[in-house]
């Protein structure tokens, strides 16, 4: 179970997509237009060989539109994780009670969304790939499609380590989570952790008056100097180790 995608709901795209990229040192590999059907434009950004997103409603009514209404302004949405069969996982979560918003089997990827009010107030997905013959499974990412590795950059940022979420009952969010991907929380000084392949998610307490949702993303960073001064010209840079980008706190890492 691996943290593979994560993702910012935004209400400029364009104007997220040059913070995101400038401060990352990233570029964009897809616009999806699959996202269209729920009222959405997208980028997606591989940063190493794992991905950062930004979604924007392009219409009113949107679960993401009420996401920005309800965390007042822009910020982290969604987080995706990758597991071995999303099929067995669909089945033994919805067997929790949690809903499922969406879901579909193509032949090269398999995916659940769950619903945020099951999930603390994010926006989870459980997906599967299957590599075609010849093609690295380790590389083969159809939400980003088939010629994201040319974009994929890493001597700025290269790679995801970690999410934060906060919530007013930060250990009640915790247990639940850790019921639904089926892995142990632990808890010290006051954070709670659930320990992924190669990264974690964690749950702290909601103090900044935005409510339950994503806080921050962990970054693996190559040149923490190099984004900090690109934040800094932003106006961005909270320390020397944390930036904000598209209303989200960065840890770099």
């Amino acid at each position: 179970m691996r943290l593979r995608q994560c993702v910012f709901v935004c209400k400029d795209l364009e104007s997220s997509r040059e913070e995101l990229c400038d401060i990352l040192g990233i570029e964009v590999a897809y616009r999806d237009p699959g996202v269209a059907k729920w009222g959405l434009v997208n980028v997606v950004c591989p940063t190493g060989h794992d991905f950062l997103e930004i979604v924007t409603p392009f219409q009113d009514g949107t679960s993401a539109g009420r996401y920005i209404d309800r965390r007042k302004g822009d910020g982290g949405y969604m987080v995706i994780l990758q597991v071995a069969d999303a099929d067995a996982e669909r089945a033994r979560v919805t067997g929790l009670g949690v809903r499922a918003v969406a879901h579909k089997n193509l032949l090269e990827y398999h995916y659940t969304h769950f619903h945020p009010s099951d999930t603390s107030g994010v926006l989870l997905s459980l997906d599967t790939t299957f590599a075609p013959p010849g093609i690295d499974p380790a590389l083969w990412w159809p939400p980003a499609e088939k010629d994201w590795l040319p974009h994929s950059r890493s001597d700025t940022t290269a790679g995801l380590a970690g999410v934060e979420i906060q919530h007013p009952d930060h250990g009640g969010a915790a247990r639940q989570w850790s019921a639904i991907l089926a892995r142990p929380a632990t808890e010290s000084n006051g954070v709670y952790r659930i320990g992924l392949d190669g990264g974690e998610i964690r749950f702290v307490a909601a103090n900044d008056g935005r409510g339950p949702g994503v806080s921050a993303y962990d970054v693996k960073t190559t040149n923490k100097a190099k984004v900090l001064a690109a934040a800094e010209k932003r106006g961005r840079r909270l320390s020397d180790t944390q930036v904000e980008v598209c209303g989200c706190r960065i840890n770099l890492v």
